[in-house]
């Protein structure tokens, strides 16, 4: 990804982009596609049925990640009130989503790939709320 390079250039920023918030931005998109992947990956198994739960909460979660490394990535302006909640809700999105997968980890490894993910963005989410002021 090209996210510290993009930012690093843009002329709000000159030069200073936050570690925690690039470190977000990366996990978010990283986590949006395993999340549809995993998604994917569900839909394909024999007992489909059973994974509807961890179906929605992959497809909610991907959407979220999506929509967070968006706005998390834009310099112009501001928006900080609404980038903290997004990026909560994110976090918080990631933590169920994460449960749900690690409960059929055991026997579908992309579930366990994917709660993986899941933790990965939530810490980088809760880190990253710092530095948006």
């Amino acid at each position: 990804m090209h996210v510290r390079e993009m930012i690093s250039t843009h002329p709000d920023v000159q030069g200073s982009a936050a570690d925690a918030l690039i470190k977000c931005i990366e996990e978010c998109y990283a986590c949006s596609q395993t999340c549809t992947s995993c998604a994917d990956a569900c839909l394909a198994e024999d007992m489909v049925a059973e994974l509807r739960q961890c179906i929605r909460l992959n497809l909610d979660c991907a959407d979220i990640c999506l929509a967070t490394g968006a706005m998390a990535s834009r310099r112009t302006g501001s928006n900080v009130e609404v980038l903290q909640a997004t990026i909560q809700a994110c976090a918080d999105a990631c933590r169920v989503c994460a449960e749900e997968c690690a409960r059929h980890s055991e026997q579908h490894d992309h579930c366990r790939i994917c709660a993986d993910s899941c933790r990965s963005c939530e810490s980088a989410c809760r880190d990253a709320l710092s530095q948006v002021h």
